[in-house]
């Protein structure tokens, strides 16, 4: 059995790290760009906006209904009366708050996919670790319009106050998502040991 020496095992490293880096450079522009594209494609008024594609295969207008449907459901279980229509939610005697594509975390969920696939395990714990991280994210999204909803509904007064609750989400979040990965990482670099490529 041959040695590998101190010198080529921190080339072989380093190797790895460049390549999970590009990985996850080209993978994040991709996911990131393309959801950025598919939503003018799905947009009436979009720059490249078709109406069959629109019509059947419109996951941006999907994902926003996943996330009103059930933040109207919380908003009412505390006593408020709230309707919603495709991107709005409204809540009787409070504040009216539009679903807009930059509320929908796509951006934070194509870091992680981004990362998760870009990561050098299994194709099982990258499964796992983009189900649990897609749907954590969904989750805190689904809280923070319900949140919102609460919020101005009882402290009217305090709306001016969460001009910049998107950024606060993605800050939040994006602090969730490193604790994730960090723990993620530490489980499979300790269980893989060097055999860290994934196993087509």
């Amino acid at each position: 059995m041959n040695e590998i020496s101190p010198q080529q095992a921190k080339k072989a490293a380093d190797r790895k790290a460049i390549k999970f880096i590009v990985m996850l450079f080209v993978l994040y522009i991709i996911f990131s760009q393309g959801n950025i594209f598919m939503n003018s494609v799905m947009s009436p008024g979009g720059k490249y906006y078709n109406a069959l594609i629109s019509s059947h295969f419109d996951y941006i207008q999907g994902l926003k209904n996943a996330l009103i449907v059930p933040a109207v459901w919380i908003i009412k279980l505390f006593g408020f009366y709230a309707i919603h229509n495709e991107m709005d939610v409204m809540v009787v005697n409070g504040p009216l708050l539009r679903i807009n594509y930059s509320c929908l975390g796509l951006g934070v969920m194509s870091f992680l996919a981004a990362f998760v696939l870009a990561f050098p395990t299994s194709w099982k714990e990258t499964f796992k670790m983009l189900v649990l991280g897609i749907l954590s994210i969904y989750i805190l999204n689904v809280l923070r319009i319900a949140g919102l909803g609460l919020l101005f509904g009882y402290f009217h007064s305090q709306r001016n106050y969460f001009e910049y609750h998107h950024e606060i989400f993605n800050v939040i979040v994006y602090i969730f998502i490193f604790i994730m990965l960090y723990v993620w990482i530490k489980k499979n670099t300790k269980i893989n040991g060097p055999k860290h490529d994934k196993q087509r």
